[in-house]
């Protein structure tokens, strides 16, 4: 889910078979107030108290794949183009609609791409919020992070109404005290402005709250934002892939994340 160029730009590799431990040391020890360790040996002190999480949606909080590559096979049979592979539709996850005619059709079709989004939000209609699955460790998440005195947000280029219906529908809409959505951003992660905006809603300092994402635009979108970014593996992106980015940490899941809170 980011440009293929960034991805193979990678020159450091961290092994696969440690994907339940942070990068920064053990899963036991807690984000705020921990001794930490770079995979280069670069060690730092964490002395910070975070008082809201904000988590990307897709792949992190929920699982919408099968509506996606149902909703982009669909838009490019109405266009007369090829099918795209499930995986190569899964790694589109979470980029700009127009950004996901390029990575499955081509540059050459990119002019094509209000004929896209036409075909996709017609088929999204009817079917995402139905389609979409929270992942089932979320709920015991949500309650744990809350039990913590945390403020807890979602800022995803999925709509926002969308994000609302399957948080109702799941009874988990009371959790969260700030969503930013595609319909309420200029642009589109990696830029910072709905993650930066959801901040503001909460009205807390940029140093007080962390990001939680599964692919490298999250953390991309962390980065420029000035904010702290923990990575998790339940999407496409591996772990290797946020080797050059100052993660928190990187975990299989966001259910190992209470763990790591303090309160």
């Amino acid at each position: 889910m980011v440009n293929t160029a960034l991805r193979h730009s990678r020159s450091r590799a961290l092994s696969r078979s440690a994907a339940d431990q942070p990068i920064n040391g053990p899963t036991d020890q807690p984000i705020n107030g921990s001794t930490d360790q770079r995979p280069n040996g670069y060690h730092r002190n964490v002395r910070r108290r975070f008082d809201a999480i904000l988590f990307d949606f897709d792949y992190t909080l929920a699982d919408s794949s099968s509506a996606v590559v149902e909703c982009a096979n669909g838009a490019l049979r109405a266009m007369g183009l090829p099918d795209a592979s499930e995986h190569a539709i899964c790694r589109t996850i979470g980029l700009a609609l127009p950004e996901t005619l390029v990575r499955l059709a081509g540059e050459e079709h990119s002019h094509r791409a209000a004929e896209f989004r036409l075909h996709w939000r017609r088929r999204s209609d009817q079917i995402m919020v139905a389609w979409t699955r929270i992942f089932p460790y979320v709920p015991a998440t949500l309650e744990g992070l809350k039990r913590c005195n945390l403020q807890l947000g979602i800022v995803s280029t999925k709509y926002r109404e969308r994000i609302a219906a399957v948080l109702g529908r799941e009874g988990l809409a009371h959790y969260f005290d700030a969503i930013v959505g595609g319909e309420d951003v200029e642009a589109f992660k990696p830029d910072p402005g709905g993650l930066l905006a959801a901040i503001e809603r909460l009205a807390i300092p940029l140093d007080r709250a962390l990001y939680v994402g599964d692919s490298v635009i999250d953390a991309e979108t962390a980065r420029r934002a000035g904010v702290a970014f923990l990575a998790v593996l339940s999407g496409k992106t591996e772990r290797e892939e946020f080797a050059e980015y100052p993660a928190e940490a990187v975990l299989s899941s966001v259910a190992d994340l209470p763990g790591l809170v303090r309160c």
